[in-house]
């Protein structure tokens, strides 16, 4: 596939959306830790198709991580460690936080600010993570997608993961378009072919 340049683009730079990768960590796939997600491989599957088209077609690509000073997170253990095949490039952003939102992390918030406010969220942790950027996002006047297939929510005590994760794109509804990996991917490509 070859890249296609927009030269709108150089003018608009909302038109040009930033993929943000979230917690993409060890943490969330090493079973029993306790914020293992089960069922985490169909979002993660999700997660290496838009990462694979990001890519082809040259956008921005942004991985944020969690870091915490505990036995989870904690950038000394492996668990911190990206989950295979999904290291960043040496040309892409890497941010790291202590907080759920991305924006806890300033360097995060002024690129998407200066990329021109508009990006595509995937990941874990999306009943917190992906909740509180997609709110902040609203509220620093961003524009956020959500691929709601290509991330995973934890169980919150009695209520199953998959109840969870529904009611959290139901939610960050309310503050950005949710949509689907493939659904998006289509998109991009009628976008580019019709140039722009």
């Amino acid at each position: 596939m070859r890249n296609v340049v927009n030269l709108r683009s150089y003018s608009n730079a909302s038109l040009i959306p930033t993929l943000v990768l979230m917690d993409l960590q060890q943490e969330y796939i090493a079973s029993p830790r306790l914020f293992s997600i089960t069922g985490a491989e169909k979002a993660l599957e999700n997660c290496r198709l838009v990462l694979w088209h990001s890519r082809q077609v040259g956008l921005p690509v942004a991985f944020l991580r969690m870091v915490g000073r505990s036995p989870f997170f904690n950038p000394v253990l492996s668990y911190s460690n990206w989950i295979p095949g999904f290291e960043p490039l040496t040309s892409e952003m890497v941010f790291e936080r202590s907080k759920p939102s991305c924006y806890a992390n300033r360097e995060f918030a002024h690129a998407m600010t200066e990329g021109g406010g508009h990006f595509v969220l995937a990941g874990f942790s999306g009943e917190a993570g992906c909740l509180a950027t997609a709110v902040e996002a609203f509220h620093h006047g961003h524009r956020v997608t959500y691929l709601a297939d290509a991330s995973a929510s934890l169980a919150l005590n009695q209520i199953p993961a998959p109840t969870v994760h529904e009611t959290v794109a139901q939610l960050i509804g309310l503050y950005g378009e949710v949509t689907t990996t493939q659904d998006w991917i289509s998109e991009q490509m009628a976008s580019i072919s019709l140039g722009g």
